[in-house]
C-alpha cells in the first residue's frame, strides 16, 4: 500500500462517520461514541499526514501554497472538532457545528486527492510512497496515546520550517 491509499482510506472512513453524524437525532447519545470515534481517527490521521506527507513534500520543495492550505484546512477542521466537543458537552446545539465540520473535511479531502496528491505524485517514486505510508501507519498509533496538549504542539511544530521543527523536537526529546 503507498500513502495515497491509506491517506484515501482514512478519508472515506472519516467521511462514513461524518456522515452517519449529521443524520442522526439531535438527542441521540450515541452522537457522544461517533465524535469520539471521529477525534480517535481524525487527530492521529492529521498529526501523522503533516509529520510524513506534508513535511516530505516541504522537503522536496513543493508547491508551498498547496501544502500550508492544507495545514491551514487541519487547524480549522480540529478547531470545529474541538467546538463540536464542548458543546455536546454542555448540551448546545451541536448539529450545525457537525455540518460544519462535515463540509470543512469534505473540501479538504477534495483538495488533497487532487491538488496535493497531484503534488506528491510528481515529487515521490512508488518505493518513496509506500515508505510514507509504513511511516504514516506507525505514527498514527503513537499520536493517538499522547494527550490534546501534545497533540496540538505538534500541529504547531509540524507548520514550522524543518530546521526549527527539529530544533525543538530535539530540545523535547532531552528533557526528562
Amino acid at each position: 500500500m503507498d500513502i495515497y491509499q491509506a491517506l484515501k482510506k482514512d478519508h472515506d472512513e472519516i467521511k462514513s462517520l461524518l456522515d452517519e453524524l449529521v443524520t442522526i437525532r439531535e438527542d441521540d447519545d450515541f452522537r457522544f461514541i461517533l465524535i469520539e470515534q471521529i477525534r480517535d481517527l481524525l487527530i492521529p490521521h492529521a498529526r501523522a499526514e503533516e509529520s510524513v506527507f506534508y513535511n516530505s513534500l516541504r522537503a522536496v520543495n513543493a508547491d508551498r501554497k498547496v501544502v500550508y492550505h492544507g495545514f491551514q484546512e487541519h487547524m480549522e477542521a480540529e478547531a470545529l472538532l474541538r467546538s463540536l466537543q464542548v458543546m455536546d458537552k454542555m448540551n448546545f446545539s451541536w448539529k450545525a457545528t457537525a455540518e460544519k465540520l462535515r463540509n470543512a473535511l469534505l473540501h479538504h479531502i477534495e483538495d488533497e486527492e487532487t491538488e496535493i496528491f497531484a503534488e506528491a505524485r510528481a515529487a515521490f517514486t512508488k518505493d518513496e510512497a509506500e515508505s510514507m505510508c509504513d511511516a504514516f501507519e506507525q505514527l498514527k498509533p503513537k499520536v493517538l496515546e499522547e494527550g490534546f496538549m501534545k497533540n496540538t504542539a505538534d500541529m504547531i511544530i509540524n507548520m514550522m520550517p524543518p530546521r526549527l521543527a527539529d530544533k525543538i523536537r530535539s530540545i523535547g526529546e532531552n528533557r526528562p
